[in-house]
């Protein structure tokens, strides 16, 4: 293998893909990364098995074809002090070596015949969806933080892709508060898949800053692929039968609090310093244009109290929830002004935009209250 890069360009891409590389792993080819030379195309992958990511470079310069891995530390640290600069590369095969010049200096770093990396797999009766990378990168920042960690449940820890002919939405749940978010501009055959957490982050990150590219997404029932410009990452899907969200978002929430976002979250922020340690309840009394929050910690002798200006349309009540995940959806939430339907104080707690702005977008967020 032979041929010249910049060596800023190949830096970024060898980051792109070393966030799916292990330090550590059984499989010691998978602490390398594979680089593919063919044409003037170099295709540079990471794995960790689970997840796959790959990304192209177009080199100008090309002396030689060629297939090799390199130890993915080794290689991403010699690339980071080098300033913008032409780089050659070159294999010797005879002693499996990898050359790198530059205009200073050399260095040579130990490569391995790539024969045991794994292959892709092979997808059996895929279906398809085409998703715009903005849209993408909006659902899945909107959701996953509601993912859960539950090792009994696999199925919780993951976004659900809930794919049907008149709308996809990506649902999270960990049981305490659930995160639906619907797209009425994409939509497919009826399907549906669960996308692990890592491959989630890794995708919202690489799509932040390709909001006009369009994510091409083919999947089956054990894996998926998600492609966009000159990227591919492939991951294993989490197995086993999503909980039909629709059957626990509540329809008859009556009692109607109508507030800015910002406000009820740097106040609910502030009251929950004082929150109990161990629960993190706050409370919530509302009535007519007053909505108070409250916290305290009797262990401490430690209380909080703050009074903010609301719309309100229902009966008086007092209701709790956990502080942490509360803030964690009035965080999330991409608007300005929010509705909370409230039915009673043992019922699960409803949050929507106040006005919808985009006809193509539904979003809303469930939060399960806590004992008073």
């Amino acid at each position: 293998m032979r041929f010249t890069a910049t060596s800023t360009d190949f830096l970024q891409a060898l980051l792109s893909v070393s966030k799916v590389v292990p330090q550590k792993s059984s499989l010691q080819i998978l602490e390398n990364f594979l680089l593919e030379l063919e044409g003037k195309s170099l295709t540079i992958t990471g794995s960790d098995q689970e997840t796959t990511l790959k990304t192209i470079m177009d080199i100008e310069e090309v002396g030689e074809e060629g297939r090799i891995a390199v130890p993915a530390t080794l290689l991403t640290n010699s690339f980071k002090e080098l300033p913008t600069q032409p780089v050659k590369f070159q294999t010797n095969e005879d002693n499996n070596i990898l050359t790198i010049t530059w205009a200073s200096g050399t260095a040579s770093i130990p490569c391995i015949l790539p024969d045991e990396y794994p292959e892709l797999p092979m997808l059996m009766d895929p279906k398809k969806i085409e998703v715009p990378a903005g849209v993408l990168c909006e659902a899945l920042n909107g959701t996953i933080y509601a993912t859960a960690e539950e090792p009994l449940r696999p199925v919780m820890n993951g976004i659900f892709f809930d794919i049907r002919e008149a709308s996809t939405t990506f649902v999270a749940s960990n049981a305490h508060k659930l995160v639906c978010f619907e797209r009425k501009d994409i939509a497919g055959a009826p399907s549906s898949f669960v996308l692990p957490k890592k491959p989630a982050n890794i995708l919202k990150n690489n799509l932040a800053r390709l909001s006009d590219e369009t994510v091409s997404v083919s999947f089956d029932k054990k894996n998926a692929f998600f492609k966009f410009d000159q990227q591919l990452v492939v991951c294993r899907l989490i197995e086993g039968t999503y909980p039909d969200y629709t059957k626990v978002i509540p329809k008859n929430n009556n009692n109607i609090i109508t507030v800015s976002r910002a406000d009820i979250l740097n106040a609910t922020r502030r009251v929950a310093v004082c929150a109990n340690q161990s629960t993190g309840q706050i409370v919530f009394k509302v009535d007519g244009g007053i909505l108070e929050i409250t916290a305290q910690d009797l262990d401490f002798s430690m209380s909080a109290k703050e009074t903010i200006n609301c719309q309100y349309n229902g009966e008086p009540m007092r209701i709790a929830f956990k502080s942490q995940f509360l803030i964690e959806i009035l965080a999330n939430l991409p608007y300005d002004q929010i509705c909370i339907k409230l039915a009673e104080p043992t019922k699960a707690a409803l949050m929507q935009p106040a006005e919808q702005t985009d006809a193509n977008q539904e979003i809303c967020a469930l939060l399960m209250p806590m004992r008073l």
